[in-house]
């Protein structure tokens, strides 16, 4: 016995590496043995291949249902920002992963799925609060919020202060940023005058507001602006504490190789003008409207567009373009008045020149059933004109440009992005070098000459609001998603 416990000691470290090699073995062979569980899974994530494009590591991003996160659009497509940004970080900049979704109901829900396992990566809109950068770990930010104060102007005047807010319903989704704010300004507001609700989102609370069955809430500008667009009379009273970031979000055990990658991609798409466009996407035409505009415009929707809608959506199924741009469109040009004319003599629904018209052989300009389809025709045939290095939603905004101002002027200002070391084929960049066609500096260096730039860019936002109040006022049916899994195809 003594003899055997010697040869033990003195093999001591033979047996161990063997021990070692052994339970590598077990582990590539996935048999493990239940007291060397951990160790083995340990042993197998330092020897796991990096994710590549021939062998893609399947990551799960968390986001919630908004306006301003995911949605279904009125062309039945997957869209919002958080959609767009996981879309292209797997499509053109991360092709070693491949990108499922995880759709929560609400702000809340995000955290706990991050937390639980069930999700690598939260993308929605989540500002970097205190707590929640004590909980996990954040990518680079690329955007900002500022959480704001939101009431209805029709039922109630705007509070000096929240120290002034008595005995009216207030209500903030629990666990979010609004109520960590509210919070922490006890002395500013009774904790007893404002609650958490934790079945509910921010977007369902702010729709409560417009519609006078609660008097406020908090949530962040962007989504307010958004809200705005459909609700006039909701109205930012006053911030609720500081600007936040607002940056994807990892578990504190997170794949450190998944962050660095992350953050890679942000940075290159602050650089190439990729963010920038998306930003612009989403929230470059939320302000263009004032109240007047969409509760004018909205009074139509009830009264003047049935009269027209079979006719836009015929144009729809002659063209492919959906028919709400079109009846956006047409309400920009005219109001929906077929009897529109200008000074110049351009007439009718889609306020049509006589040489467009001619063109597109049209004998009534005043006849909507030729105006909408004419109309329609000519934006297929101005987007045809662009180059296919411009893609959607872009190409129709540059038609839409070139609708108003012409071809020919559009074109001047893709001449002066590249000069400017602007992107040519992005609307978010071609904004700003339009502006510039009325400076003799710049008008007199392009092919055109001068013309009033600002017009089409105030013509296109404008379209694309009315675009979006059409969207949430006149819905496609859509087919139901799971409520918390899908893949992306």
């Amino acid at each position: 016995m003594a003899t055997l416990q010697a040869l033990l000691a003195k093999n001591k470290g033979n047996f161990i590496r063997m021990h070692l090699y052994l339970l590598l073995i077990l582990a590539c062979l996935h048999i493990t043995p239940f007291s060397e569980q951990k160790f083995v899974q340990e042993i197998k994530g330092k020897i796991a291949r990096a994710p590549s494009i021939e062998h893609p590591q399947e990551i799960v991003v968390v986001t919630h249902a908004g306006p301003n996160t995911f949605y279904v659009n009125a062309d039945n497509q997957y869209a919002g920002i958080e959609y767009d940004l996981a879309h292209l970080f797997e499509k053109k900049y991360a092709q070693e992963y491949k990108v499922k979704f995880l759709v929560v109901n609400k702000i809340s829900d995000v955290m706990p799925a991050l937390l639980s396992g069930k999700a690598d990566i939260a993308a929605a809109s989540l500002p970097m609060t205190e707590t929640s950068k004590a909980q996990v770990k954040f990518a680079v930010p690329y955007h900002e919020t500022q959480q704001q104060l939101v009431f209805n102007n029709l039922l109630n005047k705007k509070p000096r202060d929240l120290a002034s807010i008595n005995n009216k319903q207030f209500i903030v989704p629990a666990n979010s940023s609004s109520s960590a704010h509210l919070s922490l300004l006890d002395e500013q507001i009774s904790p007893a005058n404002w609650q958490e609700d934790d079945s509910t989102n921010a977007e369902v609370l702010l729709t409560k507001v417009a519609n006078g069955k609660l008097d406020y809430t908090v949530a962040g500008n962007q989504l307010v602006n958004l809200m705005q667009t459909y609700y006039p009379n909701l109205q930012e009273a006053l911030p609720i504490g500081k600007p936040e970031k607002i940056a994807w979000a990892f578990s504190p055990d997170a794949d450190a190789r998944l962050i660095k990658k992350v953050n890679t991609y942000f940075a290159t798409i602050k650089k190439d003008g990729n963010l920038r466009n998306l930003l612009d996407r989403y929230y470059g035409y939320a302000e263009r409207l004032d109240a007047g505009d969409i509760t004018f415009f909205l009074s139509h929707i009830e009264n003047t567009l049935p009269k027209y809608k079979s006719m836009f959506k015929k144009a729809e199924a002659d063209t492919g373009l959906n028919w709400r741009l079109l009846a956006a469109l047409s309400f920009r040009e005219s109001h929906w008045n077929p009897n529109n004319t200008s000074p110049t003599n351009v007439r009718g629904m889609m306020m049509l020149t006589e040489n467009t018209a001619n063109a597109m052989g049209v004998s009534d300009r005043l006849d909507p059933e030729q105006s909408i389809p004419a109309g329609a025709q000519y934006i297929v045939q101005l987007k045809e004109m662009f180059p296919k290095t411009i893609h959607e939603p872009d190409r129709t905004y540059f038609a839409l440009a070139a609708y108003n101002i012409g071809y020919s002027h559009v074109q001047d200002a893709r001449t002066l992005a590249k000069r400017l070391k602007l992107n040519p084929d992005s609307w978010a960049d071609i904004k700003q070098t339009l502006v510039l066609l009325n400076d003799p500096s710049y008008y007199s260096t392009v092919k055109n000459g001068y013309a009033s730039g600002g017009a089409p860019v105030v013509f296109v936002e404008t379209i694309r609001s009315y675009e979006r109040i059409l969207e949430k006022y006149q819905p496609s049916p859509t087919q139901l998603l799971n409520n918390y899994f899908f893949a992306v195809q």
